[in-house]
This record gives structure tokens, sequence and C-alpha cells, in this order.
């Protein structure tokens, strides 16, 4: 994904937005894979995401703070909480670069239920924690539900430079507007907007990890390609359209907006 194209789609309004949220102290964690072992895991209609050969399959772990429905404001308490995800890159008929999600693992219960229930997004109910102690931070998660119960992910990184210019695998890493998931029988992208990250660039230090294997997903190598470090950003999702199965454009499925 060149420069150019990371900005077209990042520029993309979303005016009504449907969802606020902000992201805090992330950590990206990613190994490179063959397209043709993820590829049955993305929703119909969408396609690996390749870059110089490669897909990739992240784990991010974060805090999701003052989640809300519309314009905001976002909720405090209810809207605020430890959140690790396990994703893949698509790419739609479209064109539209996104993310999907193969496992979401967060500690407000809320939050897990009413996203199953609305995008069917396959939210995890789980004990979470962030721990920062000076440039070192440590997210930690044991599952609660839904299974496979139990399964635990402890991962650190040491957050270092700041990235003054991302290189292309950074851009392609991070720079994702939107995501697809499998809903109501049809494949739905559901975009977004915030401003560009600020990264850092990090060091892995410890990771014990069950989440992507029971993602799904083979087992990755113990060297990530890539490990980078931001404090956040403020983001808006829109409204979710319709992937069309054959071709760029949306599908005619009662109910779904046309873009």
């Amino acid at each position: 994904m060149d420069a150019e194209a990371v900005t077209a789609e990042a520029t993309r309004p979303v005016r009504r937005p449907v969802l606020v949220q902000r992201w805090h102290d992330l950590a990206f964690v990613h190994w490179a894979v063959d397209p043709a072992v993820v590829a049955p895991l993305l929703p119909p209609g969408t396609r690996p995401d390749v870059v110089d050969g490669h897909t990739y399959v992240g784990l991010i772990g974060f805090r999701m703070v003052g989640l809300g429905p519309l314009a905001g404001p976002g909720l405090p308490y209810l809207g605020t909480f430890c959140e690790t995800n396990v994703r893949l890159y698509s790419v739609d008929g479209a064109g539209r670069r996104a993310v999907v999600f193969r496992s979401l693992d967060a500690s407000r219960l809320l939050a897990v239920v009413t996203a199953q229930a609305t995008l069917r997004l396959p939210y995890k109910w789980s004990r979470m924690r962030l721990r920062r102690d000076g440039a070192v931070l440590t997210y930690t998660c044991q599952r609660r539900w839904p299974g496979p119960r139990g399964a635990t992910s402890a991962m650190s990184i040491r957050v270092g430079p700041a990235v003054t210019e991302p290189s292309p695998l950074e851009h392609f890493l991070t720079a994702r507007w939107g995501l697809h998931v499998r809903a109501y029988g049809r494949t739905l992208h559901m975009p977004n907007v915030h401003p560009r990250w600020p990264l850092h660039r990090a060091e892995l230090l410890s990771l014990d990890d069950e989440l992507v294997r029971g993602a799904g997903l083979p087992p990755v190598g113990a060297e990530p390609a890539s490990v980078l470090y931001s404090p956040g950003v403020g983001v808006r999702f829109g409204a979710p359209t319709t992937v069309a199965l054959d071709g760029p454009g949306q599908a005619d499925v009662p109910g779904a907006r046309k873009r």
C-alpha cells in the first residue's frame, strides 16, 4: 500500500458516525504468513491483502476508551476496557482494504454481548490487564466465555523511538480504514476514520500466547516481522455496507445501505 493510497482511504469521510471510541496504548505484533493459509478464513467477497507476496497475522493489545453510540460522547465506564484482537488483512472487489477479526477479547461483558448481537463480531469475554512500567507495557488476557475457555495471552513490549516516516510494511499493517465481517448471511464493510497513527518502533520482550492458535490459525514463528507501538487515536465508525460477491459495487441485499 503506497502513501497516496493510504491518504485517499484515510480522507473518505464518515459523515454520520454510528460508533465513536478511542484506542490507547496499542501494541501491534505481526507475523508474515502465506496468503493461501488465511484465504479460507476470510468472508466471501474478500481476499487476502498482500504486500511483497505475504499477508500478515496481527496480535493487537490496547485499551478501548470511551466507546459509545453515534457521535458521542462515549461511555466513561462501560465503554472503557482492555482488548486484545487477532486479525487478518483483506481487500474486497471495490478495492477497500480492511481487517478481518478472528477474535476480539475484551474485559467488559456488555460490550462483548452487544458486538456479538449486532455485527456478529467474534468478541470474547476475558480477564484482562494492561500494566505500564516506564517504557515497558504488559498485556495479559485469560478467556472466560465463550471458548476455548481458559485460553491465555501474555505479551510485553518496550517502546522505542518514534517513527518519522513509516515503511511500506508499517503503512500496510496500520493504515486500515474499515473492517470486513460476515453477518446476517452477507459480507459487510464498516468504514472508520481517524488521524494518522503516531507510531513508535518497539521490541517484543516476551510472548506466551494461545489466542492466535485459538482463532484457527497455525502457530506463528518466534520472531515477529514487525513490532510497533502507538499512544493512540480517536476513531469514528460509519454504517456498514454490503460487499458484492461478484465484483466491485454493492450487492442488492435488502436493508444494506448503498454507497
